[in-house]
C-alpha cells in the first residue's frame, strides 16, 4: 500500500493545484476536500487591557534581578 500523502492548500480563483511527488505519477488518486476553518476569521484577542508602563522605585532593576535569582 502506498504512503498516504496529505496537504494543506487554499484555492485561488476557485482553483486548487496539487504537485505530486514523481514516485507517485504511476498512481491514481482519489481526492476528498475537508474544509477546515480559516485561522485568519478567528477574532485575535486585545490585550490593549493589559498594556502599560511599570513605575520602578527600587533602585538598579539589573541588581535586583541578581539578588533575586541568586535565592534560588
Amino acid at each position: 500500500m502506498p504512503p498516504v500523502l496529505e496537504r494543506t492548500v487554499r484555492p485561488r480563483k476557485s482553483k486548487i493545484s496539487l504537485d505530486i511527488p514523481e514516485e507517485f505519477v504511476n498512481f491514481t488518486f482519489r481526492v476528498v476536500m475537508i474544509p477546515i476553518a480559516d485561522e485568519s476569521a478567528k477574532p485575535k484577542f486585545d490585550f490593549s487591557q493589559f498594556a502599560g508602563k511599570i513605575k520602578w522605585k527600587g533602585g538598579d532593576p539589573v541588581a535586583f534581578q541578581r539578588r533575586i535569582r541568586d535565592e534560588w
